[in-house]
């Protein structure tokens, strides 16, 4: 695996790939890898002739008040796991490369839909700061195919609605959640859960499948299923972020009509705050 910081010579060598018929592969990452990341990686190879991957903590999808400074780093035992499953290419920037003129000044990039409801209402600058990290990287690694989990299933959408907004030539895939064994998606943010909180949280699961046997037995009153399912999380020490049930398509809200639905959970159990989501499709 070749590893570069300077985005013009990993362009170069990419560039030079693509001009010989080879399809890039890319799969955008934060570091701190587990098996989900490695998941998606695995996905994108049978999609791909060079695979790609990035490691960049973007400071413009944080918060005043959220955990930047606490992110896990783990470069070193990262470019193992990436080297075990032989990436390629491996680009690891600095934010002065990424953002030479501070995340304030620098070019932005926003979708104007999809982005205001469940993660972006409680972290309204979150999507611009992913649209516009992500659009860097499609610039400098110019892949042809990407690879996005579904747990982070809303920032999957803005994605892809971004991709086929500004035309750019590249194939979206959905990669799906890994679970740990308890059924609790995985995340970096995980190993800031006691053994105690980890085991509690596997709760998460079982109240959004709980739902979801409900409304494909024909239960169409979201707005008591979502207050069941709230006064559930907090039985079990969650602090609910949102649940929500939404159509699946344009996360709003769900109608009696809907036959694509996503019902979809950010809550904090101790420090981390965790996502998960579960899609029905009804006949």
């Amino acid at each position: 695996m070749q590893i570069f910081q300077d985005p013009y010579q990993i362009q170069q060598e990419l560039r030079a790939l693509k001009c010989a018929g080879k399809r890039i592969g890319l799969i955008p990452t934060m570091g701190n890898l587990h098996r989900g990341h490695l998941s998606l990686f695995k996905l994108a190879r049978k999609h791909c002739d060079v695979l790609v991957g990035s490691i960049f903590v973007n400071p413009m999808q944080f918060g005043a008040n959220e955990d930047l400074d606490k992110y896990p780093r783990t470069l070193t035992n990262d470019v193992k796991k990436l080297q075990s499953i032989k990436v390629d290419y491996l680009f690891t920037p600095t934010n002065e490369i990424i953002y030479p003129l501070g995340t304030k000044i620098n070019t932005s990039v926003e979708v104007n839909r999809l982005t205001k409801r469940l993660c972006g209402e409680s972290r309204p600058q979150h999507f611009k700061g992913v649209a516009t990290v992500v659009n860097i990287l499609f610039n400098i690694l110019m892949p042809d195919v990407v690879v996005f989990g579904k747990k982070d299933y809303q920032q999957y959408l803005i994605l892809s609605a971004m991709v086929k907004d500004l035309f750019l030539p590249i194939e979206i895939i959905a990669g799906e959640i890994i679970r740990e064994d308890n059924g609790l998606a995985m995340s970096s943010r995980n190993k800031f859960l006691t053994e105690q909180e980890k085991d509690k949280a596997a709760a998460l699961r079982q109240i959004i499948s709980d739902c979801g046997n409900e409304i494909c037995s024909g239960n169409k009153n979201f707005m008591q299923l979502k207050k069941q399912a709230i006064a559930s999380l907090k039985e079990q020490s969650f602090k609910v972020d949102y649940f929500d049930i939404c159509n699946a398509i344009n996360l709003e809200d769900a109608t009696a009509n809907d036959k694509q639905i996503l019902i979809a959970c950010a809550a904090w159990m101790g420090q981390p705050r965790l996502l998960d989501n579960l899609e029905i499709t009804l006949n």
